[in-house]
């Protein structure tokens, strides 16, 4: 998995640069290598079967493809709704996100990976269905407790099974991710087997439980800090795991996927009535979205494609 990064003092920060004891883990990629992704902040030097090297080398664009497969025929998204959610905003509003960001020019920046036989991602987003899950493993999870979640709603029929989705796991803000939430990372994205299948899925945390790191502004563009915080985060994984779902697709050197390498950056602003910020409008709502890398002209961090 592949988490987006705490905000410090306005700016991100890697796991391994946020807490210094961590620091000697980073490596620095050789001549001829990429690092791959660790979901722990940086990258590192892969086991034996995984890429070390770009399987199209000589690419112009800050990343490359290695082998692996590209979600290319449009993403389903499902959310399980972790916690003590109530009747908090957050439900109708990042469903609203879910069922408008897909065939936008944001989410358009995606089309321009491709996968080994040169075919181009979509701009489809659907967003399918959606459940509860009223703190059947706790307030602090694991990173394998976030799997448990997943395959829970899968194999009860909550949730269907579906090799096209990514399931997001969004926690209320009483509930802690204990392998780093609020001080490595605000989410990540990851792959497993569930009921025999590949599944990809998210874990999303929410924003209030430390605004300082993963709230860009305290007042968001829909009255609710928390939610337009995870809106961010959501479509940041959610980009990820289109381009690369099971770790081994697109990165860079550094094992960096495309979101990551324009992580709290947001291009352009308005403001809303409510004196918030926002740089794009999906559906009738504004919201403040990170720009995403285009694989295109150079390389570059857009909120648009074209």
């Amino acid at each position: 998995m592949h988490r987006f990064a705490v905000k410090l003092a306005g700016a991100t920060v890697v796991a391994a640069c946020a807490l210094s004891v961590q620091a000697a883990q980073v490596q620095t990629p050789g001549e001829g290598e990429d690092l791959v992704p660790t979901g722990k902040g940086w990258g590192r030097r892969g086991e034996p079967g995984q890429a070390h090297k770009p399987a199209r080398p000589g690419g112009t664009n800050g990343i490359s493809y290695h082998g692996g497969p590209v979600m290319t025929s449009g993403v389903n998204a499902y959310y399980i709704w972790y916690g003590g959610w109530g009747s908090n905003s957050a439900q109708t509003i990042l469903t609203d996100l879910a069922q408008n960001i897909g065939g936008s020019p944001y989410f358009n920046s995606n089309t321009t990976y491709y996968d080994g036989s040169n075919t181009n991602v979509m701009n489809s987003v659907v967003f399918k269905d959606s459940t509860t899950d009223n703190y059947t493993r706790g307030s602090a999870l694991s990173d394998s407790d976030i799997q448990g979640v997943v395959s829970s709603a899968i194999t009860s029929g909550r949730l269907p099974k579906d090799t096209k989705g990514v399931y997001f796991v969004l926690t209320s803000a009483d509930v802690n991710e204990t392998s780093g939430f609020c001080t490595q990372y605000c989410g990540w994205h990851t792959h497993g087997t569930i009921s025999g299948s590949d599944i990809k899925y998210a874990f999303i945390g929410n924003p209030d439980r430390c605004p300082s790191a993963c709230e860009e502004q305290t007042t968001g563009p829909n009255g609710n800090a928390g939610a337009d915080g995870m809106a961010s985060i959501i479509a940041h994984e959610l980009e990820e795991a289109t381009t690369d779902p099971d770790l081994n697709a697109w990165y860079d050197r550094r094992g960096e996927e495309n979101a990551d390498k324009c992580a709290w950056t947001f291009g352009a602003e308005s403001t809303a009535a409510n004196g918030a910020k926002y740089n794009m409008t999906l559906g009738t709502r504004h919201y403040l979205i990170q720009q995403n890398w285009v694989n295109a002209s150079g390389g570059y961090c857009s909120k648009t494609y074209p």
